[in-house]
C-alpha cells in the first residue's frame, strides 16, 4: 500500500460514533484526514474541528456548503416538485450528494485512496454515500466500519463505543443522549428510531427543534411574494420590509424562518427505505414546505395539462432516485434534464399569506 493510499477522508460528525471510527482508523494504519460540511446546522464546528485534531487526524477540513446546497441542491428540488411517497419532503437525501461531492473534492485534493462513513448497514446513507462516491471518483475504496463484521462485534452496543471512548480518551456527551437519533441541517430536521419506533408513541413535548407549535404560533398572518424563474426561486419581498432579497441563501433562510415561526411543515410518517425496511420518520421543513407550495401554484398557471400528467410522473420518479442515492447517475441526469425543459414557462410570482 503506498504512503498516499493510505490517507483515508473520514466524513466526521464530531460525535461519538465518528469519533471512535476515526481512533479506530489509525489503529488500522490510516492516515485520517476528517471532513465537516457546514449545512446550516446548529454545530460548535471549532470544538469538533478541535477534537478530531486531538483524536489525531492528519487534516481537519470544515467546509461551507449552505449556497452550494441551496442552488444546487434544494433549487432543483423545489423546480421539480420533489417529495417522496407523498409527504417527505427528502431533507437528508438532498444533503448527502452535496457532502459527498465536498468529500470527493478533497479526496483528490489529499490523494487519498480511501472514504470512510459512519453510516449503518440499516438505513439509505450507506447507499447514498457510496453509490456517489464511486459515480464521483471510480477507483475510490470505502470504509464502512458498521458494515465490517470485526468492527461490528467489537461495539455491539453503545456501551462498548463509552468504553472504548473512554480507554482512548475520546471525549463523551456529558448530557443524556435523546432516546431518538436527530439529523439537522438547513433544510431540515429529523428523529427517528429509539422510542420513535413504535408508531403508537406520539412525538414528546419539547422534541421538535426548529418549529412553533402551531397552537402558540402567532394570531397574526405574514404576508410574502416569491418568485420564479424557469422554475427557480429568484427573489423574495416580505410585506412591510423595503427591498426584494435575491441571494438564494437569504431567500432560503427567510422562507424557513418565517414557515418556522408560525409552525409550518411538521410531518410525522412511516416511510419506505432502500433496503425494504419500514421506518417512522419525524421532520421539520419549514422554508421548502413554502417554497413548494408556491411552485406548485404557479405550475398550474404556467403548464399545460398534459405536460403536467408527464411531469407528475417524472417528479416522484426523480424523488424514487435522489432518496436512493442516484442523484449522480446517468437515469437521475436525464430525469432531471426532461423537468428542466418543462420548467422554462414557469416564471411568475406568488403571494402567500403564512398562518399557523
Amino acid at each position: 500500500m503506498t504512503e498516499e493510499a493510505k490517507i483515508v477522508v473520514l466524513a466526521y460528525s464530531g460525535g461519538l460514533d465518528t469519533s471512535c471510527i476515526l481512533v479506530w482508523l489509525r489503529q488500522q494504519g490510516f492516515q485520517v484526514v476528517a471532513y465537516l460540511a457546514n449545512l446550516g446546522q446548529d454545530e460548535d464546528f471549532e470544538d469538533a474541528k478541535l477534537k478530531a485534531t486531538k483524536l489525531g487526524a492528519k487534516e481537519v477540513v470544515v467546509e461551507d456548503q449552505q449556497l452550494e446546497l441551496v442552488q444546487d441542491f434544494v433549487w432543483p428540488a423545489v423546480s421539480a416538485d420533489l417529495i417522496y411517497e407523498d409527504r417527505y419532503q427528502l431533507g437528508t437525501a438532498l444533503a448527502r450528494p452535496c457532502i459527498v461531492r465536498g468529500i470527493v473534492r478533497l479526496a483528490v485534493r489529499v490523494g487519498a485512496g480511501y472514504i470512510a462513513h459512519g453510516a449503518t448497514g440499516k438505513g439509505n446513507d450507506q447507499i447514498r454515500f457510496e453509490l456517489g462516491c464511486h459515480a464521483l471518483c471510480p477507483g475510490i475504496k470505502i470504509v464502512a466500519p458498521w458494515k465490517d463484521p470485526a468492527f461490528y462485534e467489537r461495539f455491539p452496543g453503545r456501551q462498548e463505543l463509552f468504553e472504548y471512548a473512554h480507554t482512548h480518551d475520546i471525549p463523551v456527551p456529558v448530557t443524556p443522549k435523546a432516546p431518538w437519533s436527530i439529523d439537522a441541517n438547513m433544510v431540515h430536521i429529523s428523529y427517528e428510531s429509539g422510542i420513535l419506533e413504535n408508531p403508537s408513541t406520539h412525538p414528546p413535548e419539547g422534541i421538535f427543534q426548529l418549529t412553533t407549535d402551531p397552537e402558540e404560533a402567532p394570531d397574526t398572518p405574514q404576508y410574502l411574494t416569491l418568485t420564479f424563474k424557469a422554475g427557480i426561486p429568484t427573489s423574495v419581498s416580505v410585506k412591510d420590509q423595503d427591498t426584494p432579497v435575491t441571494d438564494a441563501l437569504e431567500i432560503f433562510r427567510i422562507c424557513n424562518q418565517i414557515g418556522a415561526q408560525h409552525g409550518v411543515g411538521r410531518i410525522d410518517i412511516v416511510e419506505n427505505r432502500f433496503i425494504g425496511i419500514k421506518s417512522r420518520g419525524i421532520y421539520e421543513t419549514p422554508g421548502l414546505t413554502l417554497l413548494r407550495a408556491a411552485h406548485l401554484d404557479l405550475e398550474a398557471l404556467c403548464l399545460d395539462r398534459e405536460v403536467r400528467k408527464i411531469k407528475a410522473y417524472l417528479s416522484n420518479l426523480m424523488a424514487e432516485q435522489v432518496y436512493n442515492g442516484l442523484w449522480y447517475s446517468p437515469e437521475f441526469e436525464y430525469t432531471r434534464s426532461c423537468i428542466e425543459n418543462c420548467q422554462l414557462t414557469v416564471t411568475g410570482s406568488v403571494d402567500l399569506k403564512v398562518y399557523k
